[in-house]
């Protein structure tokens, strides 16, 4: 009886992982089959002839082309400001004993489980009466603003690891406090920006919310808003190329996280360095 409680105990966790498994499977296998289906449908089918067809009409398509472009900059763009911030922010939070860091500290760890929903009419509001309303420019700052207590709280954590010493020892050789941050602390905080930085642009990438409410112009909308073209009225529905877009919408992220891959898990197992 025993035997067969271990057992039970084993099989399990494995068997609740394969059911979850198979449930984040099935929609990647409608996705794959539906973009080379040319009479898809929201059935798991296998298509009675393949083809490329749903893919050469987004591809050839300005419209997502420019969105795929606008996305791209939005992200970016973030990406980077948040990091240059986040950066700055986070070295006098390590190095330096303030007398309210506690306080922020945890004022910044509250921010980063507030929704963004629940500051989006106030923002909204804001950019009305600042006339940047519908602006791209608007929207980036906005986003990078979002994303900076979670960039902060990271960042700090990871130049914590970095020892102290080695910055102490370019100051007696003459290095100021900005020589010592770029040129000590930064190389060594590389796989802590890189994770930071991929994080940053994967969250601005797949964001629907911020775009849809910030940007009227239809022209000026990211590739995460424009998906909805594909949706009509009466519940008309292109799944081909809803399939086809959403491949392609995937790329970066995924060449992102294949390129940074190494740096990432490094990030999460920096341990500072040590002096030679």
């Amino acid at each position: 009886m025993k035997r067969k409680s271990m057992k039970i105990e084993k099989v399990l966790p494995y068997s609740i992982l394969t059911v979850i498994g198979v449930l984040f499977l099935l929609p990647l296998l409608w996705v794959v089959i539906a973009s080379v289906d040319p009479n898809a449908n929201s059935s798991i089918k296998l298509p009675s002839a393949f083809t490329l067809d749903n893919f050469k009409s987004v591809i050839t398509d300005p419209v997502n082309i420019r969105a795929f472009i606008i996305g791209l900059l939005l992200s970016m763009g973030q990406g980077l400001l948040v990091v240059l911030v986040a950066g700055l922010a986070a070295y006098p939070l390590s190095r330096y004993q303030l007398r309210y860091k506690k306080p922020f500290m945890f004022t910044i760890l509250f921010m980063t489980s507030l929704p963004i929903t629940a500051v989006m009419v106030p923002v909204y509001q804001l950019f009305i009466y600042m006339k940047l309303q519908d602006s791209l420019w608007g929207t980036m700052f906005f986003l990078t603003a979002a994303g900076l207590p979670y960039a902060i709280w990271m960042l700090k954590n990871f130049m914590d690891a970095v020892p102290l010493e080695l910055e102490e020892s370019a100051w007696i050789d003459g290095a100021s406090v900005w020589q010592g941050l770029k040129r000590i602390v930064a190389p060594l905080m590389i796989p802590g920006i890189c994770t930071v930085g991929i994080f940053t642009f994967s969250g601005s990438w797949g964001n629907f919310f911020v775009p849809y409410i910030l940007i009227q112009t239809p022209e000026k909308l990211p590739a995460s808003v424009t998906i909805y073209q594909f949706f009509g009225n009466f519940g008309m529905v292109e799944y081909g190329k809803l399939a086809a877009f959403s491949i392609l919408y995937t790329f970066p992220a995924i060449v992102l996280y294949i390129f940074a891959q190494r740096f990432m898990s490094q990030g999460f197992s920096l341990g500072g360095a040590s002096k030679g």
